[in-house]
């Protein structure tokens, strides 16, 4: 009876992200509709741009997440994190971006497990270019987006997790900046068939956002031809939406022993302004030490294969430690190398 009320409550989470994706003005819609129609329809790119090494490296993540990586992930994950700990991670973007996320986690109760992140995407000083100077001014200007994310999960069930993030959202470039608060939803059931566990995850539930700030700001005359001196002024930037994304992951232990385990993984996105995209990806562990892993991401223009690999430690006395590495080779644009650094206690 239990099994059947989750797989109802998968449904509804289901049924209501799919509802999501497609605006009742029609504006913006699922990709069926055609491959160019909801590009530009979202801001705060960076809230898509995947945390952690491992996750990364396998490209499906929604079912396997279990470290502080699954705030972005799935928050239902964080159910399994039973320790205090911290996770540190970094991704040398193309162009030079940087992307950061540091966590920590504290267990409360028997449970369920809190957590505080921080994530910044930040850029190297550009050369402000116009029409009448294209090689530049001499002068420059610096992007930062940040969230700041606070969440909690738990186990409701034995197989059942659900997790939750609120988060400030800070997009910023120039002297403008524009903020906006957004809530992620999260659930994780372990089926007991096969170890099969299916994920399912709503991310970017926010409210809308809109730039201010002293660029534009302006002098001007109500009418040209007037003599009175001019007036200020300020341009009224139009507004945005934060990505909408919704995750369903699907993810198998098809092999352990002793010495060797392998873990696959099957992940679909519906973003609401890109195509929908599918991964899979799989990991080898030996003797819980060592992690090989790769993955696929289709649908997606300059992704696709992955690969990464990780190292375990337990030193003993409750403490627990790990380094994961992943690259992700492009299309046009170069190589994405991430590296991520877990301590529990």
């Amino acid at each position: 009876m239990k099994k059947i009320l989750h797989i109802f409550i998968f449904g509804i989470v289901l049924s209501f992200a799919t509802n999501l994706t497609i605006a009742d003005d029609g504006n913006t819609v699922g990709s069926s509709k055609g491959d160019f129609l909801k590009v530009g329809a979202a801001g705060s790119q960076f809230l898509k741009i995947g945390v952690g090494a491992r996750g990364s490296a396998m490209s499906a993540n929604t079912a396997v997440a279990n470290d502080l990586s699954a705030i972005w992930w799935n928050p239902a994950g964080l159910a399994d994190v039973k320790t205090i700990g911290a996770d540190f991670a970094f991704t040398q973007w193309f162009a030079g971006f940087q992307h950061l996320f540091a966590a920590v986690s504290l267990p409360v109760g028997s449970n369920f497990t809190a957590a505080a992140s921080l994530t910044s995407f930040t850029s190297e000083d550009i050369e402000i270019t116009t029409i009448h100077n294209p090689d530049g001014t001499a002068h420059y200007y610096s992007v930062s987006d940040m969230a700041a994310t606070l969440s909690i999960a738990g186990y409701l069930t034995e197989d059942f997790s659900f997790g939750v993030n609120m988060k400030y959202v800070s997009n910023g470039f120039s002297s403008l900046s524009s903020n906006a608060l957004a809530f992620d939803v999260g659930t994780l059931y372990n089926t007991g068939l096969y170890g099969i566990k299916l994920g399912f995850a709503i991310s970017n539930l926010g409210t809308e956002m809109q730039y201010k700030g002293a660029d534009l700001q302006t002098l001007t005359k109500l009418y040209k031809e007037s003599r009175n001196a001019p007036i200020d002024a300020e341009y009224i930037s139009g507004k945005y939406e934060m990505p909408l994304v919704f995750r369903a992951g699907l993810a198998s232990e098809v092999y352990k022993d002793e010495d060797h385990a392998v873990l696959a993984a099957f992940d679909f996105t519906t973003l609401s302004d890109t195509p929908e995209q599918f991964s899979i990806g799989g990991e080898y562990t030996f003797r819980n030490l060592i992690c090989l892993r790769a993955g696929y991401l289709f649908n997606q223009d300059q992704f696709g294969l992955s690969g990464g690999i990780g190292f375990k430690y337990d030193a003993g006395s409750g403490i627990k430690a790990g380094v994961d590495y992943s690259i992700n080779p492009t299309g046009d644009i170069g190589l994405v190398n991430r590296l991520s650094v877990r301590i529990g206690f």
